[in-house]
């Protein structure tokens, strides 16, 4: 029993381990198209740039291991809930799609709002955006607020297309 727990720690230190190396050094940094790669390497998309740093502040998109993770999207312009939810949802819509996946393939959603007063608001625009089959989901406000201004802000992770 304890030689399997060890066995378990070690694989997931080696994947955690292996994906902070590369992040940390820049390993497999590419912006080819996203296929799920055997070898187990990374595949980055639009990094954000910092003008006075050398290295990217954050990718707005990693493919690994037949899934895509999407950094947080914000609306950055004067509206309302809605008007903020219906673009971060297009802007999701996009990336995915920039990464080999859809909206219907998320698995798992982050919505982060600025006024939980909004929540009712922000699911009359997010109904319906992910299928039928919806993925899980968390919904947190933020105090403090969301960076950016945006009224919301939601990242997802989703399946590759098959």
């Amino acid at each position: 029993m304890e030689t399997q727990r060890r066995g378990a720690l070690r694989k997931i230190a080696t994947s955690v381990l292996g994906l902070v190396g590369a992040a940390a050094f820049g390993k497999t940094l590419n912006t080819g198209s996203p296929e799920n790669k055997p070898d187990g390497s990374i595949t980055r998309y639009g990094n954000e740039e910092d003008e006075n740093q050398e290295v990217p502040l954050f990718s707005s998109s990693v493919v690994h291991n037949g899934l895509v993770y999407i950094a947080g999207k914000g609306a950055h312009f004067e509206g309302d809930v809605k008007d903020h939810t219906e673009h971060v949802l297009e802007e999701l819509k996009k990336e995915l799609e920039k990464a080999g996946s859809s909206m219907e393939h998320v698995l798992k959603v982050n919505v982060y709002l600025a006024d939980l007063h909004d929540y009712k608001a922000m699911n009359e625009v997010y109904r319906g955006k992910f299928g039928k089959n919806p993925p899980v989901r968390t919904t947190v406000a933020v105090y403090g607020g969301v960076p950016g201004d945006s009224l919301v802000e939601i990242d997802c992770i989703a399946a590759l297309k098959s």
